[in-house]
């Protein structure tokens, strides 16, 4: 049961004031820059013309974006340290300070696909050093957030949901940018973006896979979330595709290393590995995209209210759209490319649609109320 604010609500047609932009502005906003940036990188896989150049129109965008969320949320830790302090402090929203890295790693991916083409070599330096601090970042919240949960938060099996893989995920959207990038440095670069992926997966996908053992159990004690919550369970095809994509994209990043260092016996195994893991992690991604459907049908029918939480059918559905391909590209077996393909049409179909419900919240600042936070939900009060 909620209790209401109402003196906290402003009228549906005024829009919101800067200073309540700020004040209401909390890390779930950057789930925004996840999906976009992912769509993105995506566009150009489809055989259109045009779809490349949408999707690096899209990665310029995010980059926007993602420098305004930025200076929003430093400027709300010096307007308003308390509501900053509360968010740190909360059940739900502090997992979204996970949102922050995957955000940036997708608009360094696009250095990558869109900004080699471009500047050469530069880009791809470039998109290395800032990769360093990605994946520092992403390492410290993977470890700061559940210690906040065992020391200072309140959980209840309960009330868990799949938003607990945020902060831990990030770890590993970094070491699949890991592989990407390497490649395209030379050697001695390429083998400390190498290993660091590796560990970085270590770093995320067992915890992942704890995480969504215990999900599961608390979906069979107590059943589905909310409606609030919905979307979440979305959620876990994130790290399972995620580790797939990573898995693929090291396997192939890593034999010219391994060659270089005088252990080119072990590339096939980096290569094998790669193939075999992903497949197996894809598999449960297909499984749990099945279920995820299954469930928002279920609560399509009594109704989805809209939030900030629409955003998880985007990166999740992204990055196994990315390993899809990855998939397809390692194994030359067309039922990836094709199923692929229609995997980016319906990504970039929920873009459209989450964009523009967003893009409506935001502009009459729905989005942007600022009474308590619920504690169950990580949304205002109402």
């Amino acid at each position: 049961m909620t209790t209401s604010h109402p003196s906290t609500h402003r009228p549906l047609n005024r829009l919101a004031a800067p200073t309540e932009v700020i004040r209401g502005f909390t890390p779930n906003w950057f789930t925004a820059c996840m999906g976009t940036g992912i769509v993105s990188l995506m566009l150009p896989k489809l055989p259109f013309p045009g779809t490349a150049a949408v999707g690096e129109g899209l990665w310029i965008l995010n980059m926007v974006l993602f420098t305004v969320f930025t200076l929003t949320s430093l400027a709300r830790m010096v307007m308003y340290p308390a509501d900053s302090r509360a968010t740190l402090h909360h059940p739900v929203q502090s997992m979204f300070l996970g949102a922050i890295p995957m955000g940036l790693a997708t608009i360094i991916n696009g250095f990558i696909t869109f900004g080699v083409p471009h500047w050469g070599q530069e880009a791809a330096t470039f998109a290395s050093q800032l990769w360093v601090f990605d994946a520092a970042l992403s390492a410290v919240i993977g470890l700061f957030v559940p210690y906040m949960m065992f020391t200072r938060q309140d959980h209840a099996l309960d009330k868990m949901t799949a938003v607990w893989l945020l902060p831990v995920v990030a770890s590993e959207v970094a070491a699949a940018s890991a592989g990407l990038i390497a490649p395209h440095l030379n050697v001695a670069h390429a083998e400390t973006l190498v290993y660091s992926g590796y560990v970085l997966f270590a770093l995320s996908v067992p915890l992942a896979l704890m995480i969504i053992t215990i999900l599961v159990l608390r979906l069979a004690q107590h059943k589905l979330p909310g409606a609030e919550l919905g979307v979440s369970m979305f959620l876990p095809l994130g790290p399972l595709g995620t580790g797939a994509l990573a898995l693929l994209q090291l396997g192939e990043a890593a034999p010219r290393v391994l060659v270089a260092q005088g252990l080119g016996e072990l590339a096939p195994v980096a290569v094998g590995l790669g193939l075999v893991g992903g497949v197996m992690l894809w598999g449960f991604g297909a499984w749990w995209l099945a279920l995820a459907t299954l469930t928002t049908a279920r609560f399509l029918k009594k109704g989805l209210p809209f939030n900030l939480g629409w955003w998880g059918f985007t990166f999740p559905l992204g990055v196994f759209t990315a390993a899809t391909f990855g998939l397809a590209s390692l194994t030359h077996m067309a039922f990836f490319t094709t199923f692929g393909r229609g995997l980016v049409v319906a990504l970039a179909a929920l873009w459209i649609l989450v964009t523009a419900r967003t893009a409506h919240g935001a502009w009459h600042g729905h989005l942007f109320q600022s009474p308590p936070l619920s504690k169950e939900t990580g949304l205002p009060r109402t």
